[in-house]
């Protein structure tokens, strides 16, 4: 199997299911909180726009590294790429 077979298994995430399952309303701090995972500074005061732009540069990122791959206008992500950003997110600020 390749990683590419893998990523397209039952076990990838999608990142428009999860931004699905976010809510409209707290998606800007879900990816907002994503930027910072990801290491990018000062996501936090970025305007709304922009953070659009850096999380699908981010996803794209994901892609070249083999963790992820592009499907269409979503993202598959490898089963545990995600982990320690969704259990952080899981717990809420400040408790994890």
């Amino acid at each position: 199997m390749t990683s590419e077979d893998a990523l397209a298994s039952a076990d990838a995430r999608s990142w428009r299911e999860l931004e699905t399952r976010i809510g409209l309303d707290a998606l800007p701090a879900f990816h907002r909180a994503f930027l910072s995972w990801r290491g990018i500074e000062d996501a936090a005061g970025m305007p709304l726009r922009r953070v659009s732009q850096r999380v699908e540069a981010e996803l794209n990122r994901l892609v070249q590294s083999g963790q992820a791959h592009r499907q269409e206008d979503d993202w598959l992500i490898g089963p545990d790429v995600l982990d320690s950003f969704l259990a952080a997110q899981a717990t809420g600020p400040g408790e994890h």
